[in-house]
């Protein structure tokens, strides 16, 4: 009743209708936080159930256990992987070992397809042999310039015809390609390779890598580069121009199938000397020694090829060798190799000023961290008074623990202690920024220190040789020391960067190797055994080269080894070098009294393609790509310039049949985390990217409304 009198009031009638708009639009903003607070739930219910659908995603792997399956263009199931065998049959005889490493690739599928395979090999294998076997047929194949070579297998591949191609990406690095392989069957390809055996502190060791820990790519991504040959899960970039060839897929074991992915292998030594033990610390052995010769295999049949196979023979006591020659006849041209041990000596204990540089980045997580963190531990130890210290960690930045070198008094260790207990993996592999900060530390207030630099990694980095020149120039008088670390380090990258910076270097394989591995290096980081090193070979002209050109200083247990082409074994060799203390030390052998062997001929031309190389790095030039690859013809050894490649003559494939191509995928290094797997996009993930597409549409919606409140 008191509302009509109101309302009969031109003015108060006039507010009441003036409100309704502001009304509409309380009401209309009301709505519009309902529809916000659904769409905000709405995303928050499609992340719960994102979990569910990645172990739907899991379990559909597991449908197949042990069968890794890609996807097609249109994300349809295709046929299992290839499988892959490997067989390794080494002979070793002195210091040389010959390998014939077999691999199977089987096809299961019922489509024709191509195998693309990326695998390590030893840092110094010499490549030298390439077959191809189909069915009772074998194919030999012939070494070409590369580019010419590529071109052969990809006319061979467009014309259906069984084709294989090797190729090497790093020196430690190659890749197999293999055309053709016809639905349900298996064709065999067989590598020739050789390498030499290391000899050090009374100690032969042989290694056999069978996978690789995924490489760090620094630099932007070049995206105008030819997409013919990429393959893998990186992509080219400013540093690392052939990441994509570098790069293959990682996975654990059981994401292949159960017959992939194992080797079988057989070593027969013979040594020329009694032996008192063979070990290994990556495998169980089964060992039968006779004398001066031994084979030896793993105890299981087939081993997984996830970690290096490290095979080691210590001769009896009193019989090591300190000097021995070599000679073959090649071709009608002489080669002869020559090794020769320094004698033990004492060097002056001399103060250094040492600098320990840690990698914990991604790829060292797990086992591998444990090893480097023990072996900077145990370096720390080996400090004495008057010695300065300082260490550095990296990944994707490099951070030191004290400004500049302090003494090795107990609070400063005390500190360093702690602080490397508590050093965890992540991130990157930026070595580069490591080296420029420990090269451009002010040194230690005191004169006459030795200076000296402990790298500790695993060397998973695809930028090597900007490395080795930012080594070689910024060092000045320090000296490089490398520790390698975990069950596949890049062992081309520490022997390399050790060289280049005029150390050594040691490899840990597992925690229980610190201790020795750390106590052998440490004891040659006294001092060198003998440096100003010259060798005078009979009858020897300026024709005549040798490999290396110029030895480097020798470490304690160190010898020095050198292979000359064109003298006959006649007269004698005489090696002299400095002793500490300056003392001048002399030798002679007879080389008279050498053994035969082989494979002489394709260690020296290695050795001169590789100081070609550096000759190249040093003058900052190009290689000299034509010399390199009439080197490389020559001798019937691979080079970077030049590829062995075999093609059947007849087409296989009918022409109705396309051709499909797959990356066989490395295995996950044996203690690695998973962190370091690489996968190819598989079918089985669609469920969870679906959710994933539907929670950032959610978002996206949210994300809208909002706007439009706040306009």
């Amino acid at each position: 009743m008191m509302l009509l009198p109101l309302l009969a009031n031109p003015a108060i009638r006039a507010d009441v209708y003036a409100s309704r708009p502001l009304k509409r639009k309380l009401d209309a903003r009301k709505r519009l936080r309902i529809v916000e607070g659904i769409s905000l739930w709405l995303a928050v219910l499609m992340m719960l159930f994102v979990h569910p659908l990645y172990a739907e995603a899991r379990e559909a792997d597991r449908e197949d256990a042990g069968q890794l399956y890609l996807t097609n263009r249109d994300s349809a199931w295709q046929q299992p992987a290839l499988i892959l065998n490997s067989d390794f049959k080494v002979q070793v005889s002195g210091l040389l070992a010959q390998t014939q490493l077999t691999r199977e690739f089987k096809n299961t599928s019922d489509r024709w397809q191509e195998g693309v395979f990326v695998f390590p090999l030893p840092e110094k294998a010499t490549v030298y042999g390439l077959v191809m076997t189909v069915g009772e047929r074998r194919l030999v194949g012939r070494l070409e310039p590369k580019a010419q070579a590529r071109e052969t297998y990809e006319k061979a591949k467009s014309s259906g015809q069984h084709a294989t191609m090797v190729e090497q990406q790093r020196p430690n690095l190659f890749t197999s390609r293999i055309a053709n392989i016809p639905p349900g069957e298996t064709i065999q390809v067989e590598i020739q390779y050789q390498q030499p055996v290391s000899y050090r502190q009374g100690e032969f060791e042989l290694r056999l890598p069978t996978t690789l820990t995924p490489r760090y790519i620094p630099g932007e991504t070049v995206t105008d580069t030819p997409k013919d040959w990429q393959s893998g899960w990186a992509m080219p970039t400013d540093q690392v121009s052939d990441a994509d060839e570098i790069s293959p897929f990682t996975v654990r074991s059981q994401d292949v199938d159960r017959q992939s992915h194992r080797a079988t292998i057989a070593l027969d030594i013979e040594s020329g000397f009694p032996l008192a033990e063979v070990t290994s610390p990556s495998h169980s052995l089964h060992t039968d020694i006779d004398g001066s010769r031994v084979t030896v295999k793993p105890e299981s049949d087939r081993v997984l090829m996830d970690k290096d196979v490290i095979v080691r023979w210590r001769p009896v006591t009193g019989r090591e060798p300190t000097a021995a020659v070599f000679q073959q006849q090649w071709q009608g041209q002489d080669f002869l190799m020559a090794m020769v041990l320094p004698p033990e000596t004492t060097a002056p204990i001399l103060r250094r000023e040492l600098q320990f540089v840690i990698d914990t980045s991604g790829s060292m997580a797990g086992e591998s961290m444990v090893q480097a963190r023990a072996a900077l531990l145990r370096g720390l130890d080996t400090l004495r008074p008057g010695d300065y210290f300082n260490v550095i960690q990296f990944n994707s930045q490099a951070h030191a623990l004290f400004a500049q070198p302090v003494p090795a008094e107990q609070h400063y260790l005390a500190r360093a202690r702690h602080y490397v207990h508590n050093l965890q993996a992540d991130g990157g592999t930026e070595i580069a920024g490591a080296l420029s900060l420990a090269m451009g530390m002010d040194q230690a207030p005191v004169d006459a220190l030795v200076q000296q630099m402990v790298f500790i990694t695993d060397g998973a980095v695809g930028n090597e040789t900007a490395l080795f020149d930012m080594i070689r120039r910024g060092l000045n008088d320090r000296r490089l020391f490398t520790v390698g670390i975990g069950s596949a380090p890049n062992m081309h990258f520490l022997r390399e960067a050790a060289r280049w910076g005029r150390g050594e270097y040691t490899a840990i394989h597992n925690s229980g190797e610190v201790n020795a591995a750390l106590k052998q290096l440490f004891s040659a980081m006294d001092a060198p055994v003998l440096t100003d090193i010259e060798v005078r070979w009979p009858f020897q002209s300026p024709v005549l080269e040798t490999v290396p050109s110029k030895p480097g200083d020798l470490f304690r247990g160190r010898p020095l080894v050198q292979t000359i082409q064109g003298l006959p074994a006649a007269g004698e060799l005489e090696v002299s070098g400095k002793l500490p203390g300056g003392r001048r030390w002399t030798t002679r052998l007879n080389l008279g009294h050498a053994a035969p062997a082989i494979g002489l001929n394709r260690h020296w031309a290695r050795g001169r393609i590789d100081e070609l190389m550096d000759a190249a790095s040093l003058n900052g030039e190009t290689p000299d790509e034509s010399s390199i690859i009439k080197l490389s013809m020559t001798h019937h050894v691979m080079s970077p310039f030049t590829s062995f490649v075999a093609v059947e003559e007849q087409p296989v494939r009918p022409t109705s049949e396309t051709l499909e191509s797959e990356q066989l995928p490395t295995l996950l290094p044996a203690g690695s985390r998973s962190g370091m797997l690489r996968y190819p996009q598989t079918a089985t993930f669609w469920p969870l990217l679906s959710a994933l597409g539907l929670v950032g549409l959610m978002f996206a919606l949210a994300m809208l409304l909002l706007n439009r409140r706040a306009a």
